[in-house]
């Protein structure tokens, strides 16, 4: 792995690290849209895509997703983004939860609302609504996806936050984590200089600046 980081430690260190400033080193690109964090958020989702496609309104490859699942992986769920029915609901994010998950992103409706927004497990979803999942198929599994706009392939790195998700691949991700750090460096500098009252107006002229 590049700059000496094994996969895990690379993963660490997007943990700890805010999503507009991947989105900002990945030229503002790639970035689900529509979703939002169902959970009690308290801090920042990171791992391997394990990656799942399913007909709207269906489940039933979910379930086979989780008898997959590794400690670590993120299940990215393309149902298309149809909201009429759920995918998942408090069960299946327990037992994703029990077996290491990392997180859950659903591009389509969720159910148990109210269960998942009390427990700290990452879910990200379109909506919740409580109707339930056909359960006949057909999908796929660990195959290129869509989600909310973005593409996420099987492996790929997927962090979420109060702000979204994004994912990208692991090729390249030493570099991408160098140059997030940098902006948050800067970001920090640029936050010192407001509270002492010498702020120039330097971030809206620095490249990345938008906020």
């Amino acid at each position: 792995m590049a700059d000496g980081l094994q996969e895990s430690e690379l993963i660490d260190a997007f943990r700890v690290l805010a999503t507009p400033l991947i989105s900002d080193n990945l030229a503002r690109v790639p970035g689900a849209v529509g979703l939002r964090p169902f959970h009690r958020v308290g801090g920042v989702m990171a791992g391997r895509a394990l990656t799942v496609r399913t007909r709207p309104g269906d489940n039933q490859f979910i379930h086979r997703a989780l008898d997959l699942l590794q400690p670590g992986d993120v299940i990215v769920v393309d149902g298309g983004g149809y909201e009429g029915r759920a995918l998942v609901g408090e069960i299946m994010t327990s037992v994703a939860a029990s077996r290491g998950a990392a997180g859950i992103v659903i591009d389509g409706a969720i159910r148990d609302a109210g269960a998942i927004g009390r427990n700290p497990f990452p879910c990200f979803a379109r909506s919740a609504i409580h109707l339930g999942p056909y359960k006949d198929g057909p999908g796929a599994i660990n195959v290129p996806v869509c989600i909310g706009g973005m593409v996420v392939g099987p492996g790929d790195i997927v962090v979420g936050d109060e702000d979204g998700v994004v994912a990208f691949p692991i090729d390249g991700a030493a570099a991408l984590l160098a140059a997030v750090r940098a902006q948050e460096a800067r970001e920090a500098e640029i936050m010192q200089s407001i509270r002492e009252n010498r702020y120039q107006g330097a971030y809206a002229r620095a490249a990345g600046g938008s906020h």
